[in-house]
């Protein structure tokens, strides 16, 4: 099948462009401070990943580097689109009339637009709460609207497990579901977390960990589906 070629290798390339924007935008700011016309925007050397020295937005938000990331989620949330479009193409020929169906393409699409409007938004400034509020929920939404549609995903290539069996590797598919688990309980457990003050490192910290989780979902999506000569 065509559409699994595609899905293979749209998945590799949402995985690849996020992962080397956001990592190239703390390079950048921590590594190369004459780039930087505002020294204020400038950070001292840190592993966000481990000692959650600075957000992502902190590291992408001002010039140069928001030339990176902004067109960088633009394409992402292009390839997301059609990543889930694809695989509802894909769901559908096995299972015309899935009942997750819909779902998988609501939240699929749903999380590329919040991206979306979170990557137009970024680094403008308004001063009111209203405002600030808004990119908040903008950026939850994302969060949430993708782990929901990776949920479904996973529920419903298990659900047509047997019909997949020569096109699809089950350990990786097994281990997509443990990874799906582990960000559903992680994104509960972290709720007192985020929504009370202070922790900021932590926070940090928590942030690039489970955006590296959500993006690596589709890596092992390359990996799972074989390729298909077809």
């Amino acid at each position: 099948m065509k559409d699994i070629n595609k899905v293979k290798s749209i998945s590799i390339w949402i995985f690849i462009v996020p992962f080397v924007a956001v990592n190239t935008c703390l390079i950048l700011i921590t590594q190369f401070p004459g780039l930087f016309p505002n020294k204020e925007d400038l950070i001292l050397n840190t592993i966000p990943y481990i000692d959650g020295g600075a957000s992502i937005s902190r590291t992408a938000r001002v010039f140069p580097t928001y030339l990176i990331f902004k067109p960088a989620m633009f394409l992402t949330s292009y390839l997301l689109i059609r990543y889930w479009l694809l695989n509802k193409e894909i769901i559908s020929t096995y299972e015309k009339n899935h009942k997750y169906l819909k779902k998988i393409v609501f939240f699929g699409i749903g999380s590329a637009v919040c991206l979306t409007l979170h990557s137009i938004f970024l680094g403008i400034k308004f001063d009111f709460e209203i405002y600030k509020l808004f990119r908040r929920v903008i950026m939850l939404s994302f969060i949430v609207f993708e782990v929901v549609a990776q949920t479904y995903l996973v529920l419903s290539l298990y659900s047509i497990k047997e019909k997949l069996s020569k096109l699809i590797n089950l350990k990786i598919l097994k281990i997509k579901a443990i990874l799906v688990s582990l960000l559903i309980l992680v994104a509960i457990i972290s709720i007192p977390l985020v929504t009370m003050p202070g922790n900021k490192f932590l926070k940090h910290a928590l942030e690039w960990d489970y955006f590296l989780a959500v993006i690596f979902f589709y890596f092992l999506t390359f990996l799972m589906w074989k390729k298909n000569n077809k």
